[in-house]
């Protein structure tokens, strides 16, 4: 088990307190965000230096993990494409119009570089402005989202 406590002050930074002392400003840093987002976190101290290291979320209590789980949704933005709705056309650049996790999307992808596979069925896209959209599992996708997605791989 953990010997800290991490908390909430009123200005919205984490506090961290454990026996070595209290620390303001605290920050999670996933060490596998795409391929194991919920083991080895590092909690972090302003100065980048680490003060807790922690296995598995699901090992902290609940309320300490509600209050990572905030914080790092707050600081890492990586929608994931759960459906790809339509591309204009097969030849990049195409504008894309994608189902996310976090609503409805579109975005242009330059070229078919700007896919990499990370996994086996993991892709990043990047589009235009540099932001990137994760698939976590390529086979997971509906068969017309596969059937346009395979058309640039």
């Amino acid at each position: 088990m953990n010997d800290f406590t991490l908390t909430r002050n009123p200005f919205g930074k984490l506090v961290f307190a454990s026996e070595q002392g209290t620390h303001v400003g605290v920050v999670p840093v996933r060490a596998f965000p795409i391929a194991a987002p919920d083991t080895g976190i590092a909690l972090v101290d302003t100065d980048g230096h680490e003060l807790a290291w922690i296995e598995r979320l699901a090992d902290l209590p609940q309320a300490t993990r509600t209050l990572l789980e905030e914080e790092l949704k707050s600081r890492e933005f990586l929608p994931e494409i759960r459906r790809i709705v339509e591309v204009s056309t097969f030849a990049v650049p195409s504008t894309w119009k994608v189902e996310t996790d976090r609503g409805l999307a579109s975005f242009v992808l330059k070229g078919e570089e700007d896919i990499r596979r990370v996994a086996e069925s993991t892709l990043l896209i990047a589009d235009s402005h540099g932001v990137q959209f994760l698939i976590r599992d390529t086979q997971a996708l509906d068969k017309a989202s596969k059937k346009i997605l395979d058309r640039f791989l």
